[in-house]
């Protein structure tokens, strides 16, 4: 059975971001909204993750305010009133008594009120953390009231005089996971790592890429990771040296290297794990040769990892393993201090080793601080993931390299010495690789 982050935790969170918050302060934090897809069809609602992270309530057309030191309640939460007429067509709402029984609020309005109830929440307040320029239509209300307020001082009105990034306070939580965010992670690692297994134990010559994307998505739905984390990219041959190819409409062909980035998200958390295999389960000798020069850069990068090392770490590993293997098989000349200076390696390895990853697959955290890069801690969960791209059209090198596109990525904790791989249940040995392909054409 899934893990689920407890209305306890919820709790948590919010008290620790008020703890944070200076005196006399409000954090308004609003959810997300429907979006249309086309004319009166939504798009599958997925909350807003800093939303989520302080409430866990599903509901779109919400808005959560905390208020360190009230009275009458710190946590005020605005939502849609119950409309049986409504939930008929399209599911029940938990109404302000729900959010107040089932989600831990103080307090609950229907979110048609707001208008009139927030100014009266705000005033007095000194300083107000919002997240200003992400949502410019809700910014514009938050003006409204705090003009409402404005308008009101002659007869005694107290308006917050500071606005304050609401982000650098919570996002700088939502980086450190908990015990049971760690074992929400590790059980989508496990559902995606058996999504890319079965896509290569399914992958033959002839068949369309998405037809490898349909046999991942079947995998993550089944195990009820309703849905992936980002686009599924299955890049067979050289739609594998396109970074984010999410066409997946190439027939497959024998001698090609099929690439999947794939994860699914599963409770609000994302996996992101990549694998790359041959089409008809045997590398030939150029794709070995820089598949294992991937795979080393990947492991030696995941060894660098522990507290205490900085997070950029990771990444200069993968590049000088990387380049002076490129120098080795002779598509790079020259030293390494060189290649690496000049970045001439970037013709073939033109991103980064990994990012942060969490209830978003490009997840919240800084990743400098002073300037300086950010020295891992434990609890912090991101993704190592070096690749090699050798452009069809790349003329410097031979024709036996060209179109072939490799990417290996695992995502990776850290603990109080070390780190944990959560995603090591698909194989990426090319051996294993091979082995599995092998038997499951055996079968």
């Amino acid at each position: 059975m899934t893990t689920k982050i407890s209305k306890q935790e919820f709790a948590r969170r919010r008290r620790d971001l008020m703890a944070q918050m200076e005196p006399d302060s409000i954090a308004i934090v609003p959810a997300a909204r429907e979006k249309i897809r086309n004319r009166d069809v939504e798009f599958p609602f997925r909350q807003d993750s800093d939303f989520y992270y302080l409430t866990g309530f599903p509901e779109p057309d919400a808005v959560l305010v905390l208020l360190p030191g009230r009275e009458h309640g710190e946590v005020v939460v605005f939502c849609r009133e119950r409309d049986p007429a409504m939930e008929l067509w399209n599911g029940y709402r938990a109404g302000p008594e729900g959010v107040c029984e089932r989600y831990g609020a103080d307090d609950a309005f229907p979110i048609g009120d707001m208008d009139e109830i927030l100014p009266g929440l705000i005033e007095g307040r000194e300083r107000v953390y919002y997240a200003m320029g992400r949502n410019a239509d809700f910014d514009r209300r938050v003006m409204q009231w705090i003009n409402v307020i404005r308008s009101k001082v002659r007869a005694g009105a107290h308006p917050p005089g500071e606005f304050l990034d609401l982000d650098h306070l919570l996002h700088d939580l939502r980086l450190f996971k908990s015990a049971a965010e760690l074992r929400i992670m590790r059980e989508a690692g496990k559902i995606s790592a058996d999504a890319h297994c079965r896509a290569m134990t399914f992958c033959q010559p002839g068949m369309i890429e998405y037809q490898l994307e349909s046999e991942i998505l079947h995998e993550f739905s089944r195990n009820g990771a309703r849905d992936p984390a980002y686009g599924t990219i299955v890049g067979a041959g050289a739609n594998g040296c396109i970074l984010h190819y999410r066409e997946n409409n190439t027939e497959i062909r024998d001698g090609d290297l099929v690439l999947i980035d794939a994860g699914c998200e599963l409770e609000h958390y994302a996996a992101d794990i990549t694998r790359t295999f041959p089409a008809n389960g045997k590398f030939s000798k150029e794709q070995q040769a820089l598949y294992e020069l991937t795979l080393a850069a990947q492991l030696d990068a995941i060894a660098s990892i522990k507290p205490g090392a900085h997070w950029n770490e990771a990444h200069e590993v993968t590049v000088r393993v990387i380049a002076q293997g490129l120098i080795d098989l002779g598509l790079l000349s020259g030293e390494l201090k060189e290649v690496i200076e000049t970045e001439t390696y970037k013709q073939f390895y033109m991103h980064r080793a990994g990012h942060w990853l969490g209830m978003d697959v490009h997840d919240v955290g800084d990743y400098k601080l002073g300037g300086s890069w950010r020295v891992l801690e434990e609890g912090m969960v991101m993704t190592v993931e070096p690749g090699i791209y050798v452009s069809p059209n790349n003329t410097a090198v031979g024709r036996k390299w060209r179109g072939i596109g490799i990417r290996i990525e695992d995502d990776v904790a850290v603990t109080k010495k070390a780190c944990e791989v959560l995603t090591g249940d698909v194989p990426k040995a090319p051996r294993d690789i091979e082995k599995l392909m092998r038997g499951s054409r055996a079968a």
